[in-house]
């Protein structure tokens, strides 16, 4: 079986490793060093980063659910390796959405993940279990948009933002995108019903700025 290289070792990563077993790859996993590789206790394939020149001949992803940390793994290895998407068989696609995503480099789309179409997506980006993103979404890169999330028409979503699981955003205009602003966090099962600041945390229904 062809592997398929997955940055990370904890509970995001076996998710992605769940992927690559879907679409009929083998998960190769990267541990960050010694200590974290001495702690799997799974059964497939793990090797530190400082072994990785033995497999570039693999695509990879980061299976890391940390917005930064996945941008510090890009940063070391962006020349070094292929990262390629790695997308589930049971996610669902509107009318030229697969392409614009394919496009891309980095992405991982969970199982059961629904996009309508004209969702522009950014690099690195994460999109968990069960999500929906409807259409005409922006999302910039390192983006993580937890399991349950629901993301409606006409959303803009900074670089770096975290919407956390079950969290619902609600719906801008063609002349007016609800925007929420780089490197927020949006909390589990909040409602967004207004644009948010960037740098902030957000949680509740109505969401308001706690942080």
């Amino acid at each position: 079986m062809k592997r398929f290289g997955i940055f990370g070792t904890s509970g995001m990563a076996r998710e992605a490793g769940d992927i690559a077993y879907d679409l009929g790859y083998s998960p190769l996993y990267v541990a960050r060093d010694k200590a974290e590789l001495d702690a799997w206790n799974f059964s497939d394939e793990v090797v530190l980063e400082a072994n990785l020149h033995r497999y570039k001949d693999i695509q990879f992803v980061i299976g890391i659910g940390e917005n930064a940390v996945r941008q510090r793994v890009v940063q070391r290895f962006a020349n070094e390796i292929n990262f390629s998407n790695l997308i589930h068989t049971s996610a669902t696609f509107g009318q030229g959405q697969r392409t614009l995503i394919e496009k891309k480099q980095g992405v991982i789309v969970a199982s059961g993940v629904r996009f309508t179409n004209n969702v522009q997506v950014g690099n690195f980006a994460i999109f968990n279990q069960g999500a929906i993103i409807a259409h005409d979404v922006e999302l910039g890169d390192f983006v993580h948009i937890a399991p349950g999330s629901i993301i409606s028409g006409n959303v803009s979503i900074g670089y770096g933002c975290w919407i956390g699981a079950g969290a619902i955003i609600n719906q801008g205009t063609n002349q007016k995108k609800l925007r929420i602003g780089e490197n927020t966090v949006i909390g589990s099962g909040a409602v967004v019903i207004r644009s948010c600041e960037s740098d902030a945390l957000y949680a509740g229904v109505p969401a308001k700025r706690i942080k």
